[in-house]
């Protein structure tokens, strides 16, 4: 029997989910500079945050969490608000089953829905599954942070991607709300299962 994948907005009963996911990344990768996994409360914070503003996805697999991305703030000053940082991030089980690229592909038309222009990804170096993974969402390469980070022992180079979702226009109306957009009719039908 075939897999039934749905992609949705996060729900506090997903948050342990996610954590859970997160967790390896945290304890045996550079992928992340959290040198400590989050408490859950911090976690669910951390969540809340962002997605009270910003959609914050989920990919279900029969009844649990395969993977899951979100957009946030790229800076705090005004003249940044329509730029965002992405992250996507898949169960170990899933990986190369298609699921980031559903992910991202959901993401980025909420955040088209939004308003949002830029989308900025930022990748550890060495990293060359997640940079071909951005290069193939259509990212381009924007420059490398050097020796920026230590963990697990080393000074590690982040590199940041970019891209563009919409038109640079002169006088652009600010981002809606990810609330804001649900109400839309341009919404209804954009998640899959």
């Amino acid at each position: 029997m075939k897999d039934s994948m749905k992609i949705r907005f996060i729900r506090p009963a997903d948050h342990a989910g996610v954590l859970d996911i997160y967790r390896p990344f945290v304890e045996h990768t550079a992928i992340t500079f959290d040198h400590e996994v989050p408490s859950a409360a911090a976690f669910s914070g951390h969540i809340l945050a962002v997605s009270a503003f910003y959609p914050w996805l989920v990919a279900e697999i029969n009844g649990g969490i395969a993977g899951y991305a979100y957009a946030g703030k790229h800076r705090a000053r005004k003249a940044y608000q329509w730029s965002v940082e992405s992250s996507v991030y898949i169960s170990e089980d899933h990986h190369r089953s298609g699921i980031g690229k559903t992910l991202y592909g959901t993401l980025f038309q909420l955040l088209r829905l939004q308003g949002i222009v830029n989308v900025y990804a930022g990748m550890t170096l060495p990293n060359e599954k997640s940079e071909r993974f951005h290069a193939a969402m259509g990212f381009e390469p924007v420059g490398i942070y050097k020796r920026v980070g230590y963990k697990l022992g080393r000074w590690h180079d982040v590199s940041w991607m970019s891209l563009s979702l919409g038109a640079y226009d002169t006088d652009p109306a600010p981002p809606l709300s990810i609330k804001e957009i649900t109400k839309s009719v341009a919404y209804k039908g954009l998640f899959t299962g």
